[in-house]
């Protein structure tokens, strides 16, 4: 099969394609025939060699993928060869094939099609198990999302709206701020204005409840000024950096809890929970149209990979970024 492998760590320019063996799919997976892949920051990561997979995970980039069941491993009796699926990948999407758990397979949600439908598995894991479950964001409660425009961000706009929050975005540029603002979000132009500030009159100063942050760095001690009471800041990634200061005496103030996940470490019985999750309260969401499927910017053929991250590391997109086989 062809794959996209990376020749050390660095920029676009160290993803190749190459030829490896067919994979065979172990007890309880499935190979799945690739048809389109998500792109995430998390790929990004990983090419330049910030970010290495977990032990025993493949080690092609690609987290998640949208295909069609090509064969199954001993035990599997959910899925069958010629199912459509997206799937939550533990590496390895940037391959012709891949073998994945099928308890971390889903049928496309109501309404999608392929391109949608590999832009879902890793936002929809990742909003549902944070902004829900970690951060617990509640009936009436207000979200901050910054990285509005991104791939996460997005998604949880989508979704939080949908399921009745009010929501408050971080964005680079005006027409991002109209992006999010057609989603229900209110946009906070971060290089113009003080995300902080601008939160505590949006809210007239009662703060946000639940934060979804992948910035990190400065943004930490920032983040909690604009809590809420109770409010909990959760930490997905850190972009300006792993570390950072801390006024504890605003932390006890707010009675504020600060927590964050990763999600590709997780167990396979864990992910599957989440995955069960996601169907149970998405799909209706979807089906009844009160939830739109993600906002996907471009697509980009897999022979054209090096663009497609130079595109995503130039920060221009809006939404995911979608590769794709044979587009």
């Amino acid at each position: 099969m062809r794959c996209v492998q990376v020749e050390g760590p660095g920029g676009p320019e160290v993803l190749r394609l190459a030829e490896m063996p067919l994979p065979e799919p172990g007890p309880g997976e499935v190979r799945l025939k690739v048809q389109a892949v998500g792109m995430n920051r998390a790929d990004i990561a990983q090419r330049a060699g910030t970010y290495p997979p977990p032990p025993g995970a493949n080690p092609l980039l690609g987290l998640e993928a949208a295909g069609t069941v090509d064969a199954v491993g001993e035990g599997v009796d959910t899925l069958h060869a010629g199912d459509a699926v997206c799937a939550l990948t533990p590496g390895g999407a940037y391959a012709q094939y891949v073998c994945v758990p099928a308890s971390h397979c889903l049928p496309f949600p109501p309404g999608f099609d392929l391109v949608q439908a590999a832009a879902f598995p890793e936002a929809a894991w990742t909003v549902w198990s944070n902004v829900y479950e970690q951060a617990r964001l509640a009936p009436g409660e207000r979200l901050l999302v910054h990285g509005g425009a991104s791939g996460v961000g997005s998604f949880a706009i989508q979704l939080a709206v949908a399921r009745g929050h009010e929501v408050l975005a971080t964005v680079g540029s005006a027409q991002k701020a109209a992006i999010v603002e057609g989603w229900g979000a209110r946009a906070i132009r971060y290089r113009e204005e003080r995300f902080e500030d601008r939160v505590t009159e949006l809210t007239g100063g009662r703060g946000v409840n639940v934060i979804l942050d992948m910035v990190g760095g400065d943004y930490t001690a920032r983040n909690v000024r604009c809590l809420a009471l109770d409010g909990r800041l959760v930490q997905i990634a850190f972009q300006q950096g792993a570390t950072a200061t801390l006024e504890w005496m605003e932390v006890l103030r707010r009675r504020a809890v600060i927590t964050g996940t990763l999600l590709r470490p997780r167990s396979v019985e864990d992910k599957a929970r989440i995955g069960t999750a996601v169907v149970r309260e998405l799909w209706p969401l979807y089906a009844s149209g009160r939830l739109a499927p993600p906002v996907v910017d471009r697509v980009f053929p897999m022979t054209e990979v090096q663009a497609a991250h130079a595109y995503m590391d130039s920060g221009r997109h809006v939404g995911k970024i979608v590769l794709a086989w044979n587009p």
